[in-house]
């Protein structure tokens, strides 16, 4: 189980990593990622059509704005959130394949850089595939994105030999 802290739960947060992070597609699994730098940059960027409806950070009013407080205020922890879609199979399947990526992101957690927030999302095949899979899929696209991998800083990067992306 992850800590409440490294979870991303607001819908605004998981739409600024899709839309303004940066994207790594692999057979079971996209991997979207943004880091501190470009977050800072994202209040100056506001929606026209929200106008004034876009809250100060320090009002009551959070519904409706992306640099609310909760997200500014807790960024130096790297967050995670996860999509499973319908697409990838039944309520069963889905939790499971959740499960799994929950699990296997608690142990890439304490290696990514301060403020980073990622986004994990299902294909469909990741409805067949093992952990092991699943893993070495999230491992190949954290490196795609120059992300740091749990396996590279305790080996010397023994795995990025064998792989062929």
């Amino acid at each position: 189980m992850l800590p409440a802290a490294a979870r991303l739960r607001r819908s605004q947060d998981f739409t600024r990593v899709v839309r303004r992070g940066r994207r790594a597609g692999r057979p079971r699994l996209v991997l979207h990622a943004l880091t501190c730098g470009t977050v800072d940059a994202e209040p100056a960027v506001k929606s026209r059509a929200a106008g004034d409806a876009v809250a100060e950070p320090d009002d009551e009013n959070k519904r409706g704005t992306s640099d609310s407080p909760p997200t500014l205020e807790k960024r130096e922890r790297p967050r995670v959130g996860f999509v499973v879609s319908k697409a990838v199979g039944n309520a069963v399947v889905r939790h499971r394949v959740s499960r799994q990526l929950r699990h296997l992101m608690r142990d890439r957690i304490p290696v990514l850089p301060a403020g980073t927030m990622v986004v994990v999302r299902a294909l469909p095949p990741a409805a067949a595939a093992t952990s092991a899979e699943l893993g070495r899929d999230l491992d190949r696209a954290a490196r795609k994105l120059g992300l740091p991998v749990p396996g590279d800083q305790s080996d010397g990067g023994a795995h990025s030999t064998t792989d062929p992306a």
